[in-house]
């Protein structure tokens, strides 16, 4: 899951086959300019010591050139151009001069390639003894040998890794992007939205300012939330409700930032997960915009009085959307160092975000996702709250300092999830609900916090019991593969193709 918490779901998706032929880069490196420097020779009947002479190099680096081991200068290209009687242009094209020169290069790459260096295997000789075809087959396993490696870094313990990245980057920069910021302003402006909470017509016109129009339909595909059709300038959305949400205007705008934000297909899943934060942050800006957002959070600040429930409700979006929009503004802003948190009722941390010292529980490669909170933490005390009207405050004195953290608990079809903002106590007062009672001490990860069993239990029950595991299947699956991890490509191509207006 990304650090704003996107769940994937298993993709089936065809192995495509190995490349006939290598594609040619859209720029001439050193092999390619080579190749094409032996092949003019070779055509105009000239050996290595004839061009050695007519440029005044020797024949060893003349062969360099032509092998790409050596970056030619202008002036030395110029030199050759002139010998061989073509041109510079001529030299630099990035095209191969044949489909065998191609392959060779190809070739040439992935030795030179740290793949093949991690592979132990000795190197190919390419020469003109090997033959074409043992060379196309070289080739083609080769890009299996990269297409399964890439597979393989779709691991879980990939994913953490770029959870664990993504997250640092959002720390140094205190959660707030302020080309996104910039980019929500100019759509509002566009269709004429000046202040207040963002309606759903506005999020409507935002998607006919940009070109689309919207469609309703009720077989919109279960892995996604809307589809966009290019082609036709469509944006689809579920007839039977937002799937996990009550807001329409979300499902909309994250498609809408996606396009004003020009992804293309990810490339790595850290890419993917980078162009998730990106479209949630653009949406969440559209619907709780910078300037009114912080003049709301300002005023709050100065009645020392900041809620997100409050914020919530100025902006009609959901408790999850405004503690998400107050951790973007909250350090630029207020200078209000802040932490987030969405915690599953089973304890797993779902989400997370953090940039005032507190510490959260992490594995070894620092990952946070799927670790288990203090069972004295706010985000697993309010699951035993009965008051699910009123928000529930606390202190927490952990090993880094004391918290405040205010939290509450939503029903999704995953189950329940709390949702929790704290901040250290020396913030604590410009917020509602810190006049609060409620104060908890947590040890971990001193084990004997709450990971511990007390003594008699342990000796009443140590060795008879063997539970079932109920493991997530993404604890032993590898990440979904495909452009999009998570969605069925199959399904969605299907649904376009039923829904595209005929001509």
């Amino acid at each position: 899951m990304s650090p704003w918490g996107m769940a994937t779901t298993t993709t089936q998706r065809p192995v495509p086959p190995a490349p006939a032929a290598p594609v040619d880069a859209a720029e001439p490196d050193a092999l390619t300019i080579g190749r094409r420097i032996r092949h003019l020779r070779a055509r105009r009947g000239m050996t290595l010591g004839d061009l050695a002479d007519a440029i005044g190099r020797a024949p060893s680096q003349v062969s360099m050139l032509e092998n790409g081991k050596r970056e030619p200068t202008i002036a030395r290209l110029q030199a050759v151009a002139r010998a061989l009687g073509t041109t510079v242009d001529e030299l630099l094209s990035p095209e191969a001069p044949s489909r065998r020169d191609a392959l060779e290069i190809e070739l040439e790459r992935v030795q030179r390639g740290p793949l093949f260096s991690a592979l132990g295997v000795k190197s190919v000789r390419v020469g003109k003894s090997l033959p074409t075809d043992a060379l196309e087959a070289i080739v083609a396993l080769q890009a299996e040998l990269e297409r399964l490696h890439s597979e393989r870094a779709l691991t879980p313990e990939e994913a953490r890794r770029a959870n664990t990245e993504l997250r640092a980057d959002m720390r140094a920069q205190d959660n707030y992007f302020p080309d996104l910021e910039l980019v929500a302003r100019s759509l509002l402006d566009d269709v004429g939205h000046t202040h207040g909470p963002v309606p759903q017509r506005a999020a409507v016109e935002i998607a006919s300012h940009l070109g689309f129009t919207i469609h309703y339909e009720s077989d919109v595909p279960h892995s996604t939330r809307a589809v966009i059709d290019q082609r036709h300038r469509r944006v689809y959305l579920p007839s039977n409700g937002i799937r996990g949400r009550s807001d329409a205007r979300s499902a909309l705008l994250q498609a809408l930032s996606s396009h004003v934000l020009e992804h293309t297909e990810p490339q790595s899943y850290g890419e993917f997960l980078r162009q998730r934060v990106e479209a949630n942050y653009l949406c969440a800006a559209l619907l709780l915009p910078e300037r009114e957002a912080v003049r709301h959070l300002r005023d709050a600040k100065d009645a020392r009085a900041i809620s997100i429930e409050d914020l919530r409700d100025a902006f009609a979006v959901s408790y999850e959307t405004a503690a998400h929009r107050f951790t973007n503004l909250a350090t630029r802003h207020l200078g209000i160092d802040v932490h987030f948190m969405k915690v599953h009722e089973s304890g797993a941390i779902h989400k997370a975000y953090e940039n005032d010292g507190v510490r959260f529980p992490a594995d070894a490669l620092g990952t946070v996702e799927g670790q288990h909170v203090c069972r004295q933490w706010t985000a697993r005390v309010v699951f035993g709250i009965a008051d699910r009207l009123s928000p529930y405050y606390q202190y927490t004195d952990t090993p880094t300092g004391t918290y405040w953290c205010t939290s509450r608990v939503t029903d999704t079809p995953d189950g329940r999830f709390s949702v929790s903002v704290g901040v250290p106590y020396a913030q604590v007062k410009w917020f509602l609900g810190r006049e609060t009672t409620a104060r908890s001490t947590s040890r971990c990860p001193d084990e004997s916090c709450c990971r511990r069993p007390r003594a008699p239990l342990a000796q009443r029950w140590d060795g008879q019991a063997f539970p079932s595991a109920r493991p997530h299947a993404s604890m032993l699956a590898a990440m979904p593969s495909g452009a999009f991890p998570g969605v069925d490509t199959t399904e969605v191509y299907e649904f376009l193709e039923r829904h595209a207006p005929r001509s």
